[in-house]
C-alpha cells in the first residue's frame, strides 16, 4: 500500500467519484486533503474541463493533489498552464512502529480514546480543528483511536491515528502553542506506535508540510524516513491554512 492509499483509507472523503480519468471527492468542509481531486490515467483539455465544472458543481474551487510516485499524466504542467498555484508541498513520513518504540517509548501522560472526548475537541478546536475535521475521523471504518497528551495539569496536544492493513497512519497532531518544546509530540507519536502494534500494524506514518521544519527534524530523529511527497494545485486564492 503506498502513501497514498494509506491517506485516503485512513482520513477519507465523504464522498469520492469518477468524472473521467479524473477521482472526484466531497470534502465536506473537511480541508484539502480530503477535497482534491486526482487523476488516474492519461486525460484530455475537454477531461479537465469536466472535473473543475463538477468541483464548482459541488461548491468546492477546482483542487488538485498531484502524487509524483503515481504518475500524473502531465497534469501538473497543464495546471501550471492553466495559471494554477502550487499550495503546500507535503512530504510522508514513515517508520517500523516497533522500531520508533525501541528508540523512545516515554508515553507518559498520553491517552488512547474514542470517540473524542469533549476536553479532546477543545484542544483540537484550539488548533483549528473543528466539527468538519472530526468527521473525517469518525467516517474512518478500520481501527482508529484520539490520542490526548497532558503537560502538568493541562491537556496540551492530540492526534488521530487510523489503520488501513498492516498501515496505521497519524493525523491532526497538535500541540498547543503554550506547552510546545516539551517532548509532547514525541510523546503522541510514541503512543501511536504502541496502539498501532497492539492492533497488528507493521507501519507508522504522517504527512507534514514541507516548509515545517522543525517537525520534520523531529520525525527524522525518531527513525522516520521520507517515503512519498505531494502538493496541490490550486484555482484562484485557495487559503493556505496549514492543514494538508
Amino acid at each position: 500500500m503506498n502513501l497514498a492509499d494509506v491517506v485516503q483509507a485512513t482520513w477519507p472523503p465523504a464522498r469520492s467519484f469518477d468524472i473521467g480519468p479524473f477521482t472526484l471527492r466531497d470534502g465536506a468542509g473537511g480541508g484539502k486533503r480530503v477535497s482534491a481531486a486526482s487523476v488516474n490515467a492519461p486525460f484530455t483539455d475537454a477531461d479537465l474541463a469536466a472535473a473543475e465544472d463538477a468541483m464548482r458543481a459541488m461548491g468546492q474551487s477546482p483542487l488538485f493533489a498531484i502524487w509524483p510516485d503515481r504518475g500524473d499524466f502531465g497534469l501538473d504542467a497543464a495546471l501550471s498552464q492553466r495559471g494554477y498555484d502550487v499550495v503546500e508541498p507535503v512530504v510522508g513520513y514513515s517508520a517500523d512502529a516497533q522500531d520508533i518504540m525501541r528508540r523512545n517509548a516515554d508515553i507518559s501522560h498520553s491517552y488512547p480514546h474514542w470517540p473524542p472526548l469533549a476536553i479532546a475537541r477543545e484542544v483540537w478546536a484550539q488548533a483549528g480543528i473543528g466539527p468538519a475535521r472530526l468527521a473525517v475521523m469518525a467516517r474512518a471504518t478500520g481501527p482508529k483511536t484520539a490520542i490526548l497528551v497532558r503537560h502538568g495539569d493541562h491537556p496540551a496536544g492530540m492526534c488521530f491515528v487510523a489503520i488501513a492493513g498492516e498501515h496505521a497512519m497519524i493525523h491532526a497532531l497538535e500541540v498547543l502553542p503554550d506547552h510546545r518544546r516539551n517532548g509532547l509530540a514525541q510523546k503522541l507519536i510514541n503512543r501511536a506506535a504502541l496502539w498501532a502494534t497492539s492492533l497488528g500494524a507493521a507501519h507508522l506514518s504522517l504527512v507534514v508540510t514541507r516548509a515545517n521544519a522543525p517537525a520534520r527534524a523531529l520525525y527524522a530523529r525518531m527513525g522516520m524516513a521520507e517515503v512519498g511527497q505531494y502538493h496541490y494545485r490550486a484555482a484562484g486564492a485557495l487559503l493556505q491554512n496549514g492543514h494538508v
